[in-house]
């Protein structure tokens, strides 16, 4: 259950591999998967909004931490968009028993198309994406393409760049292995079809992801089956009781 200690998946071969920490809360209908958001984790605001709302409607709750958050092991300068994806697909594979629907927040969304993509490539379905201020390519995009001169050459030259955060104390480490490996993984520069309905939640005062970026991937989604929600006064977090009821709500009319 949700509320005892979370159980462990191994993930990865030899030096790569790593225990990522999920916890299940068993019910009905298609089982709804949390991805989280970067340098977030299971434990915070939306993903236990949502195990309270899976609690209150006997629905089936998948949440886990990708490699080094929250309570996964791993080291967060040795992690990549390839091995957050690989842990992701590794719990839709030992958990998800049927087409799940993917709720991925900020980098969690990117990794959610990324992993609806491969599932539609295998001959898997996904039953539903709900997108939260989704940060596709987001390395390139809003990182790099924001980043001066001077940052992108202490980047390449000392591998790492530490950048202030407004989420937390200590400030994010980007690393160059995580910006190139993101290349591998960009989305945007031709259609993103995941072979689902999709809802993104979008507020329009968010300045880590704005609202710009959604509408470049509503630009790239089929419309059929595509919805999208601003929020005029929303920001990036979308934690506010309003904007967890658009949530729920949103996961409800999928499932």
């Amino acid at each position: 259950m949700s509320d005892m200690a979370p159980e462990f998946l191994t993930v990865g071969t030899g030096e790569a591999a790593r225990r990522i920490a999920v916890r299940v809360r068993q019910g009905g209908g298609p089982p709804v998967v949390w991805l989280g958001g970067f340098r977030s984790d299971m434990t915070a605001t939306k993903a236990t909004a949502l195990d309270a709302w899976a609690s209150q409607r006997g629905r089936t709750l998948i949440r886990f931490d990708y490699a080094a958050h929250g309570a996964s092991s791993g080291t967060f300068t040795e992690c990549t968009i390839s091995s957050w994806l690989e842990d992701a697909q590794a719990v839709l594979a030992a958990y998800a028993t049927e087409a799940p629907i993917l709720v991925g927040s900020s980098m969690g969304g990117w990794i959610a198309c990324l992993a609806a993509r491969d599932r539609a490539n295998g001959g898997q379905a996904t039953a539903g994406l709900v997108l939260i201020a989704p940060a596709l390519d987001f390395t390139e995009e809003l990182i790099w393409n924001r980043l001066g001169e001077a940052a992108r050459a202490m980047l390449i030259r000392d591998g790492i760049l530490r950048r202030p955060s407004d989420y937390g104390s200590e400030p994010d480490p980007i690393t160059l292995n995580l910006i190139d490996d993101g290349r591998r993984h960009c989305m945007l520069g031709d259609t993103v079809d995941p072979a689902c309905p999709v809802h993104i939640l979008q507020g329009m005062r968010d300045t880590d992801v704005p609202y710009t970026h959604a509408l470049k991937i509503l630009g790239r989604l089929p419309a059929e089956g595509t919805v999208l929600t601003l929020i005029a006064d929303g920001d990036h977090r979308l934690s506010r009781p309003q904007d967890i009821a658009r949530l729920v709500a949103a996961v409800d009319e999928i499932a």
